[in-house]
């Protein structure tokens, strides 16, 4: 009677050929991923410009200007804390917001990429009291940025 040999675990070409399989999904998955976070970030950094943009709205309905309250103290001190990083409420902010072009009519506010998302295609994002929205970035369009 004869044994047969049968051979029992994994030989160094398959688990080279697993390793290569494994680098290649990885490869084109993980840019991807990162740009889908991105994505996400961006869609906070606008609700909170739109947040931003409502507050300003009220300040006008409430004081008749952008730019100082009825006392002539500037809007910059009244406005809140959690309006001016994105998302709020987050340890990490992805996006510094601050108002500029502050006339008796006029705002722009402009969120600035941060940390991790200073390498997103759209660059800074802008919007200004008519509901304008812009970015920073060329060879994008606004659609593409503002979804």
């Amino acid at each position: 009677m004869t044994k047969s040999k049968h051979q029992t675990g994994v030989t160094l070409i398959e688990l080279l050929i697993v390793v290569a399989i494994v680098a290649i999904l990885a490869s084109l998955i993980i840019p991807s991923y990162q740009d889908s976070l991105r994505k996400a970030r961006r869609a906070d950094g606008q609700s909170v410009m739109l947040e931003l943009s409502q507050w300003m709205e009220r300040f006008y309905t409430e004081n008749g200007r952008f730019d100082q309250d009825r006392a002539g103290a500037g809007v910059a001190a009244s406005i809140p804390a959690e309006l001016l990083s994105a998302p709020k409420g987050a340890n990490t902010a992805f996006y510094n917001l601050a108002v500029a072009n502050l006339t008796r009519e006029t705002f722009t506010i402009t969120a600035t990429a941060v940390a991790a998302q200073a390498g997103d295609k759209c660059g800074n994002l802008t919007l200004t009291q008519t509901g304008a929205k812009g970015m920073s970035a060329s060879g994008f369009s606004i659609d593409q940025c503002w979804q």
